[in-house]
């Protein structure tokens, strides 16, 4: 792959960040490096490695060929300059918070979170002085007024995990820049074939690599990408290793599997969840539907402004209550009733039963859901039979 050339995204999420180490035995797919401990020539090249002279390897909690390889190639896709791989998605968001606040700092977080988040800046970071403001993001002056001289993280998701609330990223990027303040972005919803906020201000972007980028529901696996490479170097040495949250090589492997098909899946994926969308929309249980991709949807305009595409994610109301919520969802035949996304397969799910059940039950309202929300990951399955079986149990209400 020539390094001086642009390629498009689906050659890139195939080739990219191999181009200085060729494949033992000319092999057409990179092999995994399961090892722990790499071996030294001589004292010389330990210090050498040691002291960064030489890119060669240690450890595999520092880094490992495998490891490099998704990191370089995840670089290349969010058009950062380097990356760090991580064991969890979780393990990524609460290293880059811990990067960048110190006692008595504060974050600003996007009111409408998902729940292991939400539970690291409100319950985790307090327990070391760190402080936290919950901001609806999408209010410009709000958000504003909300800063302070201590405020030095704003954290969001966009689309918003589960109501796919859309913020408006260089907007945001540029009150927090005027202030000095990082912006770090959780981008799995979208992946970074349909968006990428590093091109648009962003500090960091973060993924749960477990959803989309993996795609296959076979891995657990994060990464914090940038365009700073003295920060990636720092995350990688000073928090990552030393918190220990090292992705495996097998994983890592997996991951690079999984990239290969991304551009094609995430085309797949919003193709039918446009379909799906607007058949909800016309279905008459239905009371509302969050999906970016709908005109009616209130960030319809942001999000074809700052995205390439509208994703797979989609919420909905029902016109019922609780119980009836649960019907819908207990009574999926083809969609699974899971946690998680991002999979080939359909997943549905009720978000405060379930990924949001860290939110208090009275302020839910608050924070952008309600208990009877479902939210429905749309797979690459035929959308007829998406559709019909959304269709059989919405009718059992």
């Amino acid at each position: 792959m020539d390094k001086n050339k642009k390629y498009g995204f689906d050659t890139t999420s195939i080739h990219a960040g191999g181009e200085d180490e060729k494949n033992p035995k000319n092999a057409l797919n990179p092999p995994i490096f399961q090892t722990s401990t790499f071996v030294f020539n001589d004292t010389e090249h330990v210090r050498k490695v040691m002291s960064f002279e030489s890119s060669d390897y240690v450890y595999t909690r520092g880094n490992n060929p495998t490891l490099r390889l998704f990191e370089n190639r995840m670089a290349a896709l969010e058009e950062g300059k380097a990356s760090v791989a991580f064991a969890s998605g979780m393990a990524a968001i609460s290293s880059v918070l811990f990067s960048f606040l110190k006692p008595g700092n504060n974050v600003i977080i996007n009111k409408t979170l998902y729940g292991s988040s939400y539970s690291v800046a409100t319950q985790l970071l307090p327990k070391y002085n760190v402080n936290y403001k919950v901001v609806d993001l999408s209010n410009l002056d709000s958000l504003e007024k909300q800063i302070d001289e201590s405020t030095k993280v704003i954290y969001f998701e966009t689309p918003a995990n589960p109501n796919l609330k859309i913020i408006d990223i260089k907007n945001v990027v540029e009150i927090a820049h005027s202030r000095g303040i990082k912006v770090v972005i959780d981008n799995t919803f979208a992946t970074p074939y349909f968006q990428r906020p590093l091109t648009l201000g962003a500090d960091v972007v973060v993924h749960s690599a477990t959803k989309y980028i993996s795609g296959h529901g076979d891995v657990v696996a994060g990464v914090a990408i940038s365009k700073d490479e003295e920060y990636i170097h720092k995350l990688k040495f000073d928090y990552m290793c030393e918190f220990g949250g090292v992705m495996s090589p097998f994983n890592a492997w997996l991951l690079l599997r999984g990239l290969k098909t991304l551009g094609v899946r995430m085309r797949e994926h919003e193709r039918n969840a446009i379909k799906v969308a607007k058949f909800l929309s016309n279905h008459p249980n239905v009371k509302e539907v969050l999906y970016p991709g709908l005109e009616s949807f209130q960030g319809h305009n942001i999000a074809k402004e700052q995205m390439d595409g509208f994703g797979a994610m989609i919420s909905f109301e029902i016109k019922g209550e609780l119980d009836d919520a649960k019907k819908v969802v207990d009574s999926v035949k083809l969609a699974q009733l899971a946690v998680s996304l991002g999979d080939c397969e359909t997943l549905i799910e009720l978000p405060a039963a379930m990924t949001h059940l860290g939110y208090p039950k009275e302020k839910l309202e608050e924070f952008g859901l309600t208990e009877s929300m479902i939210r429905i990951s749309v797979g690459i399955e035929n959308v007829e039979d998406i559709i019909e079986d959304l269709d059989n149990a919405l009718c059992n209400i």
